[in-house]
């Protein structure tokens, strides 16, 4: 599937904003951030890039902001048509909101969100 920098962005923030309220309202000092792939080579879709809340002790005030990243190669590799992508999309965010809120890999396996 072919989709450019702007326009999956934008497919992102239309994602983000139909998560459920309560998901995404305790989110904090947390940026979505788009890239192309990851500069290791990995094959992700996205990457929780922090502190899950479950790990913080002390924390707030001048800490950088977690990073929630959507690899947009990765995703549209494995997409044929936008609603497919548009699904895709949306699991990816789920799951790394889940790793914000300290929920591991497997219990995303077990809920189906993996």
């Amino acid at each position: 599937m072919e989709m450019d920098a702007a326009a999956f962005e934008e497919l992102v923030v239309d994602e983000l904003d139909r998560l459920p309220d309560d998901m995404v309202e305790g989110l904090e000092n947390v940026v979505f951030v788009v890239e192309d792939s990851p500069e290791d080579g990995e094959d992700l879709f996205g990457l929780y890039d922090g502190l899950a809340l479950t790990e913080r002790g002390q924390y707030g005030l001048g800490e950088l902001p977690d990073r929630i990243i959507v690899y947009r190669q990765a995703h549209l590799a494995a997409c044929e048509a936008e609603d497919e992508l548009r699904d895709e999309v949306h699991t990816t965010l789920v799951h790394e909101i889940a790793h914000f809120y300290g929920i591991d890999d497997e219990q995303l396996h077990e809920m189906g969100w993996a």
